[in-house]
């Protein structure tokens, strides 16, 4: 444990942080299991509906700085890849 009262503050500030990241991607992880879910039952009308808000959770992971922007980009297309599939 750290002595000093600013090294002190820091790791009471990092708990917090770290807590808030794992609510944004426990978040956007659960928005997409349920899309996944839908595109495997062949549910389009349900899907097309988690697909909004999966991408809405990702992107606010990417802008909150839990997720890269690559990373990000990449999910949302292959979620868009996967809903575009089950519409054919």
């Amino acid at each position: 444990m750290p002595n000093i009262k600013s090294a002190i503050k820091r790791v009471s500030i990092i708990e917090k942080k770290t807590l808030q990241n794992n609510m944004v991607k426990s978040a956007y992880k659960t928005a997409v299991k349920k899309f996944e879910d839908a595109v495997n039952n062949k549910d389009v009308k349900n899907a097309e509906s988690l697909f909004v808000e999966a991408s809405k959770k990702v992107d606010m992971a990417c802008t909150k700085g839990v997720i890269a922007k690559n990373t990000a980009a990449r999910k949302k297309s292959r979620l868009a890849k996967k809903l575009n599939a089950i519409k054919a």
